[in-house]
């Protein structure tokens, strides 16, 4: 497998791990002096959203306490596309756009499914867009993510904010 695989590969277990709301294996994917920074979109720059967040203890600490939930036959999906890799040596620079689907499964009727349904039943909207800018460090065998920038191409509200 390329180094360049290698990296993607990386971002693809980061999202996945964030659909799963699995902090231990999202932060697995970190080194233990990374920096993540979220950044949102404010007309036509970014700015920070909230304070970084340091080391892979640091991100599964975020994932495991302050993600939400998913409701009861819901989940969501991370896709990301147009992958930019550049590798020199043990170091290297991956961007790549994303989008966030949130997926709810519409609940199976008691008496079952009415005449004509057919398919998948439930619903997929897209709630998030952006971009993933990420350094990574090869450390020993392995890719590491030093630094982490979440481009949100919208703003983020908080309840009380």
């Amino acid at each position: 497998m390329s180094d360049e695989r290698r990296v993607q590969e990386v971002l693809a277990r980061y999202v996945r791990a964030t659909d799963r709301r699995d902090g231990k294996a999202q932060g697995a994917l970190f080194t233990d002096d990374a920096v993540v920074q979220i950044f949102v979109r404010t007309g036509s720059d970014y700015e920070p959203f909230g304070e970084p967040l340091i080391g892979g203890a640091g991100v599964e600490y975020a994932v495991t306490h302050l993600m939400a939930s998913h409701p009861e036959g819901g989940s969501s999906h991370h896709t990301t596309s147009d992958h930019i890799i550049e590798v020199n040596g043990d170091s290297a620079r991956l961007s790549a756009q994303f989008v966030v689907f949130a997926v709810q499964a519409s609940p199976r009727p008691v008496h079952g499914w009415p005449a004509g349904a057919f398919g998948a039943q439930g619903t997929v909207r897209p709630v998030e867009s952006g971009y993933y800018e990420t350094d990574l460090r090869r450390i020993g065998s392995e890719w590491k993510i030093v630094n982490h920038r979440v481009l949100m191409d919208m703003p983020i509200a908080v309840p009380g904010n």
